[in-house]
C-alpha cells in the first residue's frame, strides 16, 4: 500500500503561481511512477503531468505545457507540481497518484494504483 497526501493548494488569481506537494508514505516511493491528475465540476479526470521512477522522465497534457513543472525528491517520498501563470480553467481539485509502471497510457487514470484524497485550487479571473 501507498498512502498519498497533497497539499499546496488554495485561491489565487489568474497570472500567479502555487506549488502542489504530494508526500508518499508506505512502499518505496521510488519505485512508482507519479502522477498529477485534475478534475473540475461535471468533467471526467485528466491527466496533467507525470515523472518517471528517476525524474529523467517527464510528460505533460498539452494544456499545461510550458506553465506547470512536475518533479520529484525521492530522498523525501515528495512530487511536487509547480504551476505558473495560471488561468480559470485550471480550477479543479487536483489529484496526486502512484503507479507501478510506466505504460504508453500513462495518461490514463485507470494506469494508476494509489491516489491522494486531492487539493483545491481555484484561479479567480
Amino acid at each position: 500500500q501507498v498512502q498519498l497526501v497533497e497539499s499546496g493548494g488554495g485561491l489565487v488569481l489568474a497570472g500567479g503561481s502555487l506549488r502542489l506537494s504530494c508526500a508518499a508514505s508506505g512502499r518505496t516511493f521510488s519505485n512508482y511512477v507519479m502522477g498529477w491528475f485534475r478534475q473540475a465540476p461535471e468533467k471526467d479526470r485528466e491527466f496533467v503531468a507525470s515523472i518517471s521512477w528517476s525524474g529523467a522522465g517527464t510528460y505533460y497534457a498539452d494544456s499545461v505545457k510550458g506553465r506547470f513543472t512536475i518533479s520529484r525528491d525521492n530522498a523525501k517520498n515528495t512530487v511536487y507540481l509547480q504551476m505558473n501563470t495560471l488561468k480559470p480553467e485550471d480550477t479543479a481539485v487536483y489529484y496526486c497518484a502512484a503507479a507501478r509502471q510506466l505504460t504508453s497510457t500513462y495518461y490514463r487514470p485507470d494506469q494508476y494504483n494509489y491516489w491522494g484524497q486531492g487539493t483545491q485550487v481555484t484561479v479567480s479571473s
